[in-house]
């Protein structure tokens, strides 16, 4: 094996698959952290920890956190819809409907990221994404159909699951199209990252005390545990990993992990969700990967999706 294989393996593939596999998993540990703790804190939890985190791996790789008052804008944009927008609306979506679902309904992220790339950057989607993203969007309305029938669930409840996903698809599109502007681009990514979480977590930590009102803790291991998995592996492990491999192969070839996350989402909502399959399911899950799989293929948007899990 060549030098250039086996560096863009180490470099590419191998982070590829970590960044992809974890990001399968948290659907379902999301799911289980609603309960006892209000979702709004245990978002603020979860980049409080974060944070705190990603700062320290910006300073191991040598980025210095002082990057300049220009970067506020950019900070606080991410903060407020990555952060705050996007992970609130998730965890509240997961209230209602099953978590492969909204994991699933995800894999949609670049429809609304295309076209605010087209409404902010002049990135025009080709036909052959309009024709992938209405195979797709078929798809989900197959899964969905499937939610609306289960007797566990009411049509409101489907519903508010519905709204919620699309509100935190429209917060992580407004953020991925914000980070594609060529401003973003030379700042360092993981002091941007963790000041971003920083400002997140702030508003995360102002929502839950307006909505869900003094913070309530948890104390059962598997709670921490499940809290320790999303905000070390799930927020700054795939994150770090991601954004260094967006940088060397593109976002539209890192986004192709867009398709696999709802695989294992769905086969982890069979498991421990009791999530029933039918030829509807079936036919919408395969609908939604083929029509993304004809979407992200000759002609794709250069729009990445990061993952809201």
């Amino acid at each position: 094996m060549s030098a250039a294989p086996r560096s863009d393996f180490r470099a590419v593939l191998i982070p590829f698959i970590i960044y992809t596999a974890i990001w399968g998993g948290t659907w379902l540990v999301i799911r289980d952290q609603i309960g006892t703790v209000p979702p709004q804190w245990s978002v603020a939890y979860r980049f409080i920890l974060a944070a705190f985190a990603m700062a320290l791996v910006a300073l191991a790789r040598g980025e210095r956190l002082a990057i300049g008052r220009k970067a506020w804008p950019a900070i606080l944009f991410l903060g407020t819809f990555q952060f705050s927008i996007n992970f609130n609306a998730v965890y509240l979506a997961e209230r209602f409907i099953t978590s492969g679902v909204v994991a699933t309904m995800f894999a949609l992220l670049l429809v609304p990221s295309s076209l605010l790339g087209w409404a902010m950057l002049g990135q025009r989607p080709t036909r052959r994404f309009a024709a992938g993203s209405a195979v797709a969007i078929a798809g989900v309305a197959l899964l969905l159909s499937h939610e609306l029938a289960d007797s566990r669930y009411t049509s409101e409840q489907v519903f508010a699951g519905v709204g919620f996903t699309v509100l935190g698809m429209l917060g992580a599109s407004a953020a991925n199209v914000f980070s594609a502007r060529p401003q973003i681009q030379h700042l360092p990514v993981f002091s941007l990252l963790a000041w971003s979480m920083t400002a997140g977590a702030a508003l995360d930590v102002a929502l839950a005390f307006a909505v869900a009102g003094p913070p309530v803790i948890d104390w059962s291991p598997r709670y921490w545990v499940g809290l320790f998995y999303l905000s070390i592996f799930a927020s700054v492990v795939a994150f770090s990993l991601y954004y260094p491999v967006v940088r060397r192969i593109g976002p539209a070839k890192a986004a192709y992990s867009s398709m696999i996350v709802p695989i294992v989402a769905m086969a982890l909502s069979t498991m421990f969700e009791g999530y029933r399959w039918t030829l509807t399911t079936v036919g919408g899950v395969a609908l939604v990967l083929a029509g993304m799989a004809l979407a992200l293929g000759r002609g794709r948007p250069k729009i990445a999706p990061a993952e809201a899990g």
